[in-house]
C-alpha cells in the first residue's frame, strides 16, 4: 500500500461522507451567474404571457375548442396551468439539462475536477453531491414557473376556480393540488433528460457538449414520437407521455397514463445514473 494511500487512511478527522457537503455545492452552484439567468428567464414567462393576451386579446382555440390556451385568461391558477403546457415540452427541458449537464464535466472543463478528488472526495461522493444539488436545482425551476404565474394570474385575472378544458371547474383548494401533481409529473418524466445529461458530463470535458447532447436527445426523442408509424414502440419513448399530466386537469383524474409515463422515465434514467457511476469510477481524471 502506498504511502499516500495510509496517510489518508490514517489522517485525523477525515470522513469520507462528510467531504463536499451538499450545503457547500448548492451554495456554489447557486452563485453561478446561469442559474441566476435560468431564473430570470423562468420568471418573466408569466409576465410575457400577460403581456401576449394583453396585446392580442383573450385567446381562441383552433376550431373553437377549448383548450388549456383558451382559458388562460379565466383566473390565476388558469395562467399557471397554461404556462407550464408551453414550457414543459422544451423550456422545462432547459434547466434541468443545464443543471445536470453541467456538474461534472464544469469541473473539466475548469481543471478543477483532479483537486476535488485529490482533497481527496471519493468519486461517489463526488457524483451523489452534484446529482442531489442538480435535482434540487431542477425542481425548484419547475416550482418557480408554476408560482410566478399564479401570483402574476391572480393580479391580473383574479383569484378563482380552475376553469378545465373538458367544462366545468375545479375550486381553488383543489385546483392547487391538482397543479402541485402536475409539477411533480413533470419532475418525474423529466428524470430521464436529468440523468442523460449527468451521464454525459461524466463522459466529456465540454458542458456543453453534455448540456446540448442532453437537449439534442430529447428533441429527437419528441420527433420520433410524432412518427405514427412506429405505433405502439412509441410507448417506450418518454416523450410519448409528457403531457399525461393532462389528465390531473380533468373533472375524474386518470392516472394510467402518468403512472406509465414515471414507469418509463424512472426506468432509463436508472440505468443512465448507473452508467454514470460505473463509467467515472473508471475513469482516468487528468483535468
Amino acid at each position: 500500500m502506498s504511502s499516500l494511500s495510509q496517510a489518508t487512511e490514517v489522517a485525523p478527522g477525515y470522513r469520507a461522507r462528510h467531504t463536499l457537503p451538499l450545503r457547500v455545492e448548492a451554495v456554489r452552484q447557486l452563485r453561478r451567474r446561469r442559474t441566476l439567468v435560468m431564473g430570470l428567464v423562468l420568471a418573466l414567462l408569466p409576465f410575457v404571457l400577460v403581456v401576449a393576451f394583453a396585446i392580442g386579446g383573450a385567446p381562441e382555440g383552433r376550431e373553437n375548442r377549448v383548450t388549456l390556451m383558451t382559458t388562460a385568461t379565466a383566473s390565476g391558477a388558469n395562467l399557471a396551468a397554461t404556462a407550464l403546457f408551453v414550457s414543459a415540452a422544451f423550456l422545462l427541458v432547459v434547466p434541468v439539462a443545464l443543471f445536470c449537464g453541467d456538474t461534472v464535466a464544469s469541473e473539466a472543463s475548469w481543471s478543477s475536477l483532479r483537486y476535488l478528488l485529490a482533497a481527496p472526495v471519493p468519486r461517489a461522493r463526488l457524483l451523489v453531491s452534484k446529482l442531489v444539488v442538480a435535482l434540487v436545482f431542477s425542481a425548484a425551476a419547475m416550482v418557480l414557473l408554476p408560482l410566478v404565474a399564479l401570483a402574476v394570474g391572480t393580479v391580473a385575472y383574479g383569484w378563482g376556480p380552475l376553469r378545465m378544458p373538458t367544462g366545468g371547474e375545479l375550486p381553488v383548494g383543489d385546483a392547487l393540488v391538482r397543479l402541485a401533481l402536475v409539477v411533480l409529473y413533470i419532475f418525474l418524466s423529466q428524470l430521464v433528460t436529468a440523468a442523460l445529461a449527468f451521464w454525459l458530463s461524466t463522459v466529456t470535458d465540454a458542458p456543453l457538449g453534455a448540456v446540448g447532447g442532453a437537449v439534442g436527445l430529447t428533441i429527437v426523442g419528441n420527433v420520433l414520437d410524432a412518427v405514427t408509424a412506429l405505433g405502439s414502440w412509441r410507448d417506450f419513448l418518454p416523450a410519448h407521455w409528457q403531457f399525461a399530466w393532462a389528465d390531473a386537469l380533468q373533472p375524474h383524474m386518470e392516472w394510467g397514463g402518468m403512472v406509465k409515463g414515471v414507469s418509463v422515465s424512472v426506468a432509463y434514467a436508472l440505468v443512465l445514473i448507473a452508467f454514470a457511476f460505473r463509467g467515472f469510477g473508471r475513469k482516468d481524471v487528468v483535468s
